[in-house]
């Protein structure tokens, strides 16, 4: 009996541990099937049994195209069968995923933040007109509010429209606009941290009459 004991080390390796030993063997058993018509339906009895271990997914046609590609990647790709759903590639499963951009921000300004930048460089685009001017006070307000939060003191105009024109490249100049910013008190109105609420008079614990 001692010659039939499997150790560890001598098995292959779990591919997708989640469904265990005993799958990946009937895997590897419906592989070795020479006919074609036996190997499918053994296949389809195997996606069953990975489906059953999911009952409420196991309807879904995202969730069985899942089943399949997991077949064939428990295979490693050997199983030859007829999937409803195109075959996935060793390739396909290898590649890496396109590096997605890290947002920078304006190393000197960062509490104005990706978005106030994104609409600093929407703006410079647009053609001069009403509505371009509307947006870049807009923005301009905007990045007081942001300044206001990141420093309580209060902060002139000029500043801001410094640092607008810095972050535009010197396109955006509010420096003759004859519109005014808001106030901080408006712009920092219904801002709760910024709210300086009295504290409730806390009344002393009164104790229990006896009788």
């Amino acid at each position: 009996m001692t010659y039939e004991l499997e150790y560890n080390s001598e098995r292959s390796k779990l591919i997708i541990p989640e469904y265990g030993r005993h799958l990946q063997k009937m895997v590897e058993y419906t592989v070795a099937i020479e006919d074609d018509k036996e190997r499918n339906k053994v296949a389809k009895s195997i996606i069953a049994i990975m489906g059953n271990m999911n009952p409420h997914l196991r309807d879904v046609p995202d969730f069985q195209h899942k089943l399949w590609d997991q077949i064939f990647i428990i295979s490693d790709f050997k199983l030859d069968v007829d999937s409803p759903f195109p075959k996935p590639s060793r390739e396909l499963l290898a590649a890496h995923p396109t590096p997605m951009g890290y947002p920078q921000n304006f190393p000197k300004y960062r509490f104005y933040g990706n978005n106030i930048k994104r609409m600093i460089d929407e703006a410079v685009k647009m053609d001069e007109g009403q509505l371009k001017e509307a947006l870049v006070l807009a923005i301009a307000n905007h990045m007081k509010k942001s300044y206001l939060n990141w420093n309580r003191e209060t902060v002139d105009d000029d500043v801001i429209f410094d640092h607008l024109k810095e972050l535009s490249g010197g396109t955006l100049n509010l420096k003759n606009s004859e519109e005014d910013l808001s106030e901080a008190s408006n712009l920092l109105k219904g801002n709760k941290k910024f709210k300086n609420t009295p504290k409730k008079a806390v009344r002393p614990a009164r104790g229990r009459k006896r009788f």
